[in-house]
């Protein structure tokens, strides 16, 4: 029998999945520390983690049970993904699942930066009884949505996911991705129309320049920040910045001095430099609207993530 471990979790329906076909599965959290030896006393072939959880070197080279590699989510920064293959480890990964999870996020985010609810509902409790009309007239400035424009940097499949829902509110839409000359973003209405637009994209600089909120979408290459002083100075003076991507893409020292000197208004994180004890001085902001990377942490998201990997794994193995 073959034995998987879902070291982070994985939905119902897809041990399900993988039991009808006769794989053994333990849907239950082992910690870094104790990983590698449970993995060899249990002879596990396929290790299945969400972003907590690490396959590197040590691993690979220590557990020659392992086959196969499955990453619940998108990002593959958390496992040795060139060394694993070299060493004839199969990766996979679930790029489908998650997209409009991420892409509804990055709204959650851009909604609340605008009416202030990221602040509000840390001050009303503390002070709404008796500062309410002092509270009112702070968050009087807020801005709408409609006929703002918002730059996508990174427009694969999550990019484009966001750019689908920005349409539907009025936004304009600007792109930049390196592979991706253009992309048909169709809307689908209740009647079952569909109409179909074509977004063409642009340079990261007129992307940066012209927008009023930029939302990320791109891997980590080089262990770099894309946004430093450089593109931030590119950017619209009251501009909006969301990373629901990868930690590290924003200098988060830059990010902070820039919402100080009010070159930047608003600024939304779901991913930090450092996982998972983010800067205290960072999480004390008033003007960053805050979440512990949730971007793909949603039931109907789970659901996809564990059918897409149970189906994988199946495939694998040759059990279809």
């Amino acid at each position: 029998m073959i034995n998987i471990l879902a070291n982070d979790g994985i939905s119902e329906i897809a041990i399900d999945l993988l039991k009808d076909k006769g794989f053994n599965i333990t849907n239950e959290h082992v910690n870094q520390d104790s990983l590698l030896d449970s993995i060899n006393k249990n002879n596990y072939e396929v290790i299945l983690v969400r972003s907590a959880t690490k396959i590197r070197k040590e691993i690979i080279d220590n557990c020659p049970s392992i086959k196969l590699i499955g990453r619940g989510g998108v990002g593959m920064d958390n496992i040795d993904v060139e060394y694993a293959i070299d060493k004839g480890i199969q990766v996979i990964n679930t790029p489908k699942a998650s997209s409009l999870s991420v892409a509804e996020l990055v709204f959650a985010h851009l909604f609340g930066m605008v009416r202030f609810l990221h602040d509000s509902n840390r001050k009303m409790p503390m002070e709404g009884e008796k500062d309410f009309k002092k509270l009112k007239k702070r968050y009087s400035s807020g801005r709408e949505l409609f006929g703002k424009t918002l730059g996508i940097i990174g427009f694969g499949r999550i990019g484009q996911e966001v750019a689908r829902i920005a349409i539907g509110l009025g936004m304009n839409v600007l792109a930049h991705d390196k592979t991706i000359s253009e992309a048909n973003i169709s809307l689908k209405f209740f009647d079952n129309s569909k109409k179909t637009f074509t977004i063409e994209t642009d340079s990261i600089n007129i992307v940066l320049e012209k927008s009023d909120f930029i939302t990320l979408h791109i891997p980590k290459i080089d262990n770099k920040p894309i946004i430093t002083a450089k593109e931030i100075k590119l950017m619209k003076t009251g501009a909006g910045i969301i990373n629901t991507s990868r930690g590290g893409l924003i200098d988060e020292d830059i990010l902070m001095f820039s919402l100080e000197k009010k070159k930047l208004a608003y600024a939304a994180l779901d991913v930090y430099n450092n996982e998972p004890s983010p800067s205290i001085h960072l999480l004390m902001q008033d003007n960053i609207s805050l979440t512990p990377h949730i971007g793909a942490a949603t039931q109907e998201a789970q659901e996809r993530v564990g059918i897409e990997l149970a189906e994988k794994i199946i495939k694998f193995y040759n059990k279809e």
